[in-house]
């Protein structure tokens, strides 16, 4: 009974840290141990930007950012008003499509660390999941040339030796600036957190060019509304749609327990999904998409690759991974047994696995360190995706997705199957795992 209560008390204690951690960093969570948000903002989807002037007035709100020309905005609630009572009337609002709070992201590691312990190159090259994968055979087919990756995390140390060569400039949406560096140091629960994604695509996919894009801190927090913007700059990094410089997949090794919206809109633009118009929310009608259509016109889409979470649960899910939007992959975690990994999601919404258990790559300081998440599985589906466009530039996102996933090997004890590089790219399809 003394152990329950001092389980209990300290229990109770951690909440209260974590809740006024939060709250220093302008975070709060939902009553019911839903995602955290940003206190004062709400995210809205307009029917056309010309309706903005008037739901301002109505509502006291003032713009903190638009999303390009696109009717989608960035609003700061007034003083101490409920964000939850804004959104209730804003939604009563004929021009109002769409709106949310701001929900916060993390990476999954960062909400269930798992240290990363240190390692040498040769692990990096020599570990299990190349051999899973069977890179070696894929690599004779295709190295992701000319295929450029947008890898949206903690940032990059640009100067570690498995990515020279290999990265495009890139952007810092935390910072603001043109420098998507790593940030922070060992003491910080994400810091190498985007180093060790970006190096594991770089492993899977030589011959692709890489895009860092910071937007989440040293502490692995983010919010929706960065994320959204960074996708955006992902597929269309100089703002010209005419032009062909955008990523052909985005990696998100990150998540939250909330769906958000504005995010399937933007998933729909990144990817060029055709959108069901049956859906009100789906309205693109507004002139401030007409870059988006023309971007669309000239070039294909983008992949999302998202992690799946760390829950080890069945029935909760990681958004965006869970989102169900078109061309879009949420990715489990493997085991060198061939089976799912403990600390992996895995409910019917998981599209595939990848190995993600004592997975080795790049880490800060040119070290090596072996870190365990869905966060490791992602990039390495990525850099599959990669090699696939690689192989057949004619593809279109939700194909490339289908063949990833329909050209993946099974595993012991669940209905999930595990990517196979070679088979992606061969017309036949790999053998299933030798289960006891």
């Amino acid at each position: 009974m003394e152990c329950t209560a001092r389980t209990s008390f300290l229990r109770g204690t951690l909440r209260a840290l974590l809740a006024a951690m939060l709250l220093v960093f302008g975070i709060h969570a939902h009553a019911g141990g839903g995602a955290a948000v940003l206190q004062g903002e709400v995210l809205v989807k307009l029917r056309t930007t010309g309706a903005l002037a008037a739901l301002l007035d109505r509502h006291q709100l003032s713009v903190l950012d638009q999303f390009g020309a696109r009717p989608i905005y960035r609003l700061k609630v007034p003083g101490q008003a409920s964000v939850k009572e804004t959104i209730a009337a804003l939604r009563q609002e004929p021009e109002v499509l769409l709106a949310e709070p701001n929900v916060v992201h993390a990476s999954p590691e960062a909400r269930k660390n798992v240290v990363w312990a240190i390692g040498k190159a040769q692990a990096y090259t020599r570990q299990w999941a190349p051999a899973v994968m069977r890179l070696s055979e894929a690599h004779h087919l295709s190295t992701g040339f000319g295929v450029r990756v947008a890898v949206l995390d903690t940032g990059v140390v640009r100067s570690h030796p498995a990515l020279a060569g290999r990265l495009l400039p890139g952007f810092d949406f935390v910072d603001y600036d043109s420098d998507p560096s790593e940030e922070g140091s060992e003491a910080d629960v994400a810091f190498g957190h985007g180093t060790h994604v970006t190096a594991l695509v770089a492993m899977v996919a030589p011959g692709a060019n890489i895009m860092p894009v910071r937007i989440l801190d040293a502490g692995g927090r983010g919010n929706a509304w960065v994320l959204a913007e960074a996708m955006l700059y992902a597929v269309d990094p100089d703002g010209d749609p005419s032009t062909d410089d955008g990523a052909h997949v985005i990696n998100l090794s990150l998540g939250s327990a909330s769906r958000t919206r504005i995010l399937d809109t933007v998933a729909q633009l990144v990817t060029c999904a055709v959108p069901d118009v049956a859906i009100p929310a789906n309205d693109l009608s507004d002139p401030g998409y007409d870059g988006d259509e023309k971007r669309c016109s000239e070039f294909s889409g983008a992949v999302i690759v998202a992690a799946a979470g760390n829950d080890a649960s069945d029935s909760m899910r990681e958004y965006p991974a869970a989102e169900g939007a078109y061309g879009l992959l949420a990715v489990a975690a493997s085991s060198p047994n061939s089976r799912l990994a403990t600390f992996t999601n895995y409910g019917s919404w998981v599209h595939l696995a990848a190995p993600g258990d004592g997975i080795t790559s790049a880490v800060p300081g040119g070290s090596y360190g072996t870190w365990s998440g869905t966060s490791m599985a992602a990039p390495l589906v990525a850099g599959t995706v990669a090699l696939v466009r690689g192989f057949d530039r004619a593809m279109n996102p939700v194909a490339v997705a289908r063949r990833v996933v329909r050209r993946a090997a099974g595993l012991c004890g669940t209905n999930l199957r595990q990517v196979d590089a070679a088979a992606a790219l061969l017309v036949r399809l790999p053998a299933d795992a030798v289960c006891p």
